[in-house]
């Protein structure tokens, strides 16, 4: 007879199981939980024997996996109200960058701040994601771009998955933009990083991949793959943003590395999604920043389903062209603006996601052996999380970590 810890019954749930049809649906089902992983889950007629040392009736919730949101940038300094206000009034995104703004208008108040003042101004970022689902949350660098503050924003994610219970997956983006002390010079700011910054990170431990963004105002795909390599000599996996404004060959490009993702994608080719779905790296949309940025290009959908590429959605929170702390809020508008079906959003933003991050053998899908990150909604069906947005469909998080 099997003991367990917790055990779950008088539930709906979705496993989102890949090789299970649509959601993975199990109507008046159970699960079991032992010593933090899913130890039994399936029709409660089913149920095996076994003793569980507590035991919870659900009367008909839902249970999903805990979401994933596998691209943010959500340690900074500062605020960019100012230039959300001049997009609206008709400068590009690009103007603003080459004026000075954008993003190193937040490297200078990230590089101003303490750790501390860092760690405190994130953590209601996170606290948000974790009231609406999240139990995994990955947080990119790249708004220090010099040695000493990126180790620093680096730290500051660690920390805030210490204090939490949260899964942080942490991501080294050195190569986010051009500091000013190497304008005009990039191909010195990649030996910076490739030199002194990565085999720091590296011996640390402080990151579990890097990244990168492949732009006409950030870095060309040559110093990328210098970048690349480098971070593959220290066994750490890379991902890129890439196409986001115009197609410079950089979904080809994170195909080539094997990368973990390519994010945004809105002007990737034909033979760009080809090149994705044929290493596997998981397509990851953006839609806040489509939105903020009034873009009118989408990501090729049609082209990445028909290719069989995994596609995941992510909120990309971070001060300048996404500002939202809410997967969910991506969800909604990957659905309205990418024409994402409710079964893609939400397999986005956990089983595809857990890919994302190379985590998908222990999280995304509830199934025996998986970690019991769970979510737990008051819903009527798991297409509602897509539906509805601004609602209190969360019953309660369940984290691995905290049983």
């Amino acid at each position: 007879m099997a003991n367990w810890d917790l055990l779950l019954t008088d539930a709906n749930i979705a496993t989102l199981a890949a090789d299970a049809p649509k959601y993975g649906e199990i109507v008046d089902g159970a699960m079991a939980i032992a010593d933090g992983s899913i130890a039994w889950v399936g029709p409660q007629s089913e149920l095996p024997s076994g003793a569980a040392a507590t035991v919870r009736s659900l009367s008909g919730q839902w249970l999903t996996p805990a979401l994933i949101d596998c691209h943010t940038h959500l340690v900074f300094a500062g605020s960019r109200a100012d230039e959300f206000e001049q997009r609206l009034e008709g400068v590009s995104y690009e103007q603003i960058a080459e004026a000075g703004g954008g993003i190193l208008s937040t490297v200078r108040a990230t590089r101003a701040a303490t750790a501390e003042e860092l760690f405190e101004a994130a953590m209601p970022r996170v606290q948000a994601l974790l009231a609406e689902g999240v139990a995994t949350v990955e947080i990119k660098s790249g708004y220090g771009l010099d040695v000493e503050n990126e180790l620093k924003m680096l730290e500051v994610a660690r920390r805030l998955g210490e204090s939490t219970n949260m899964t942080v997956r942490s991501t080294l983006l050195a190569a986010h933009t051009v500091p000013p002390e190497y304008s005009g010079n990039a191909d010195g700011y990649i030996d910076l990083i490739c030199e002194e910054l990565l085999p720091v990170v590296a011996e640390r431990g402080l990151a579990d991949a890097v990244d990168a963004y492949c732009e006409s105002i950030a870095f060309s795909a040559p110093q990328i793959a210098r970048l690349f390599r480098k971070a593959g000599e220290l066994r750490l996996p890379v991902k890129l943003h890439a196409d986001q404004l115009s197609d410079g060959g950089g979904a080809e490009l994170a195909a080539y590395f094997d990368a973990l993702s390519a994010d945004h994608l809105e002007y990737t080719s034909a033979s760009g999604v080809k090149a994705l779905a044929k290493s596997g790296a998981v397509a990851v949309l953006l839609p806040g920043a489509y939105l903020s940025l009034a873009e009118t290009q989408p990501p090729p959908i049609e082209a990445l389903r028909d290719n069989g590429a995994p596609i995941a959605v992510a909120s990309d929170c971070n001060p300048g062209t996404a500002p939202f702390c809410s997967l969910r809020t991506a969800m909604l508008l990957a659905s309205r603006l990418f024409r994402m079906t409710p079964l893609e959003c939400l397999a986005g933003s956990t089983r595809e996601a857990a890919r994302a991050l190379g985590l998908s053998a222990n999280r995304g899908t509830l199934e025996v052996g998986k970690r019991a990150d769970i979510a737990i909604w008051d819903i009527d069906h798991p297409r509602d999380l897509t539906y509805w947005t601004g609602t209190p469909q969360l019953s309660e998080l369940l984290l691995a970590d905290s049983m």
